[in-house]
């Protein structure tokens, strides 16, 4: 039995390759990785949600509001072929967005809100304001284009950072891998140089180290990703509200689960080549 397992590791890689560090470090990259992508995709959610929802939302405010001056302006509103939807806000809906501010019972006049949703966002709203004050005196447009525009900008730069991680987290998972490669070829040299002397192909040396390294880096990028799955689900419920979710159903679908699922197979990828390029540059010095 013991002759068998030494036929099947010649190179004696399950001592030289053997321990938590490699596949411990290996998981803190994949957990690093993981909660990049959800940045990554979260950030692409908020600023799509953003562009394609309140970029086309406008807000009337009508002074000296009544009801004939809020549904008269309603009706005009609502026969502008630029407005998709205009509802008046409930009183009660107004006064608990004003209460932080104001109050219980605020003591000045509070104006009458109308929301409206437009059919185009790039329909420009100071149009739209001009012709409802000839029909309603004093009433006031407000568009959200503006903050939204660089709220999206915010989103777009968090998506850039996310994928900048990314790309460094690889390259310091790949740093990882070829340290542990030389740590296992200073280990087993002695092995490595007689087997290379009796004739044993550089192909054959470096496909052994690469299977060994490759499987510890998949083993830990399977450990971070499973580690990750908690707390990235806690965080998309956190951020129900602003990416129009809710629930644990909605957190765990909202996942990024694509790119946690190929995450083990990149990281064996990342191992294999980086542990093949280390042992064959290793080898060419050999006398």
């Amino acid at each position: 039995m013991a002759r068998r397992r030494h036929s099947r590791d010649p190179l004696g890689l399950r001592r030289a390759l053997s321990g938590l560090l490699l596949p411990g470090l290996v998981a803190a990259m994949a957990l690093l990785a993981a909660l990049a992508l959800a940045g990554a995709q979260g950030a692409a959610a908020l600023a799509e949600r953003w562009q394609r929802g309140a970029a086309a939302a406008v807000t009337v405010q009508i002074p000296d509001a009544d009801a004939a001056r809020v549904q008269r302006a309603l009706v005009t509103l609502r026969a502008m072929p630029e407005v998709a939807d205009a509802q008046a806000m409930d009183p009660q809906r107004l006064a608990a967005l004003l209460r932080p501010w104001l109050g219980a019972a605020p003591s000045i006049p509070v104006p009458g809100v109308i929301e409206l949703r437009l059919r185009d966002s790039r329909v420009d709203p100071v149009l739209i304001g001009d012709r409802l004050a000839q029909a309603v005196p004093g009433a006031l447009v407000e568009a959200h284009g503006l903050w939204v525009q660089r709220l999206a900008a915010l989103a777009r730069s968090l998506q850039a950072l996310a994928l900048v991680v990314l790309v460094l987290v690889g390259l310091v998972a790949a740093a990882v891998v070829a340290v542990a490669t030389r740590a296992g070829l200073a280990a087993r040299r002695d092995a490595i140089e007689v087997l290379h002397g009796l004739g044993a192909r550089d192909g054959d040396i470096a496909g052994r180290f690469a299977r060994r390294v490759g499987l510890l880096a998949a083993g830990g990028a399977v450990v971070g990703t499973a580690a990750a799955v908690p707390a990235l689900a806690l965080l998309i419920d956190l951020a129900g509200p602003w990416l129009g979710s809710a629930g644990a159903m909605d957190s765990l679908t909202g996942l990024p689960w694509p790119g946690l699922v190929a995450l083990p197979p990149v990281a064996f990828l990342v191992g294999w080549a980086t542990a093949q390029a280390t042992v064959r540059r290793w080898l060419h010095r050999l006398p």
